[in-house]
């Protein structure tokens, strides 16, 4: 069996923006080393920072959808949930045009009946399979050695964050290393039926 070209990509996830403080920095790196990656927006924030989402589809990027208000999906009833799914989807269709986007929800939590709703709409939910633990109260020395030594393979979705500073300055040592060591990036495909 042949590899494609797709197959040797990772696909850099970024959840919980647009923050102004960070996904300015973030794209600053992302635009210096040529790498596509894919933004799952906040709806509140959308509405807030306006500018820095066109920013984010004028360079390439995909924006997905990750909820309105960025309130775990576990304690909501299933309208609550299309509610905070679809008025996000209304906010970027402002900056794409696409009617639904791929949705990545808060911490990960799908119930049954979410899952469901979007297996009978054939729309994407998007997961990660690389967990950068950006999030985590450690020093970014700490993420920098975990992504050094335990890299993305070709095909991992890397889910980092863009609300702080620790992904864009772990990145700003990791891509140079790993873009010489041949490794390919790309946003994820931006539609969803």
């Amino acid at each position: 069996m042949t590899r494609t070209r797709d197959a040797c990509l990772r696909y850099l996830s970024f959840d919980d923006g647009p923050e102004p403080g960070h996904t300015p920095r973030l794209l600053d790196t992302l635009a210096r080393h040529g790498v596509k990656a894919s933004f799952f927006l906040v709806g509140e924030k959308i509405e807030q920072y306006p500018e820095i989402v066109q920013r984010i589809v004028a360079e390439g990027h995909m924006i997905g959808n990750h909820s309105y208000s960025h309130w775990s999906f576990s304690n909501m009833t299933l309208t609550k949930q299309l509610d905070e799914v679809y008025r996000t989807d209304a906010l970027l269709r402002l900056f794409d045009d696409r009617p639904h986007h791929r949705m990545r929800p808060p911490s990960g939590y799908v119930g049954a009946q979410l899952l469901l709703h979007f297996a009978r709409r054939k729309r994407n939910l998007v997961y990660w399979s690389y967990d950068s633990l950006d999030y985590q109260d450690a020093p970014v020395e700490t993420l920098i050695a975990r992504l050094r030594n335990d890299p993305p393979v070709p095909g991992d979705i890397v889910l980092m964050h863009d609300d702080s500073d620790k992904a864009t300055e772990a990145l700003d040592v990791m891509l140079p290393e790993w873009l010489s060591q041949g490794f390919g990036f790309a946003a994820l495909e931006g539609s969803a039926p």
